[in-house]
């Protein structure tokens, strides 16, 4: 595993955002684990965030990117972060670009998008912190499109998440990434995977954060919620 994931998964639990207990998602599934980007606060936080997600992002698709774009509320700041750091490690200069709840219907910026107007020819990366159903890129997908003159227009080239929680989407065998994958044929990626957070902190970690217990639980979870492997 490299480091900058080990170190995230380390930096995850330090900063409060993934905690090990007893949890109900949205689904209604109890789950033993829960990931909350919203726990990022300070201005150091979301700088080291930047950077774990752009180290990531050059990893899986490299530099040729236009545009990261941030759904709203909780992709804002991700893709913000993640363009900032993107400059600083690697000299690339990439627009960032968000979607508003509600469309802005006065001043210079009125309309429904923040930031950077995608342009046709030009090549987005969706950037978001966790998906368990996929539903999110549901909303998300026909507003990029919507920006476009002619259909395939924009180049929509992949998502990456901070976490992937290997477990099923919902009416299928395959987890939410690769769902999404089949679904709109762009390849979704995360920074860490739930068996790499299990690794570092149980298999080759102290068990002080997964303890023996608590590695019990998920292997019940996994059992029942877990995808399919392929």
């Amino acid at each position: 595993m490299e480091n900058y994931k080990k170190e995230f998964i380390d930096f995850m639990v330090g900063c409060g955002v993934l905690k090990f207990g007893s949890f109900t998602l949205k689904s209604g599934r109890q789950s033993p684990f829960f990931m909350n980007a919203g726990g990022y606060v300070s201005g150091g936080q979301l700088a080291r965030l930047g950077k774990y997600y752009a180290q990531a992002v050059h990893q899986n698709f490299g530099d040729d990117i236009d545009v990261f774009f941030g759904p709203a509320y909780k992709g804002i700041p991700l893709a913000v972060a993640t363009a900032i750091a993107y400059s600083e490690l690697y000299g690339k200069e990439i627009k960032y670009c968000c979607d508003r709840k509600e469309e802005k219907d006065h001043g210079a910026d009125k309309g429904a998008i923040l930031g950077h107007k995608i342009q046709d020819g030009e090549r987005v990366l969706i950037i978001e912190d966790v998906t368990t159903s996929g539903k999110s890129i549901e909303e998300v997908y026909p507003k990029i499109r919507a920006m476009e003159s002619t259909a395939g227009a924009i180049k929509i080239i992949g998502e990456i998440v901070s976490l992937d929680r290997e477990e099923r989407a919902p009416d299928s065998q395959k987890s939410a990434l690769e769902a999404i994958t089949e679904k709109y044929g762009f390849p979704a990626r995360a920074i860490v995977s739930m068996t790499d957070v299990m690794t570092a902190l149980y298999s080759e970690g102290d068990k002080k954060i997964i303890t023996d217990e608590i590695k019990k639980e998920l292997d019940v979870y996994y059992a029942q919620w877990g995808a399919q492997r392929p």
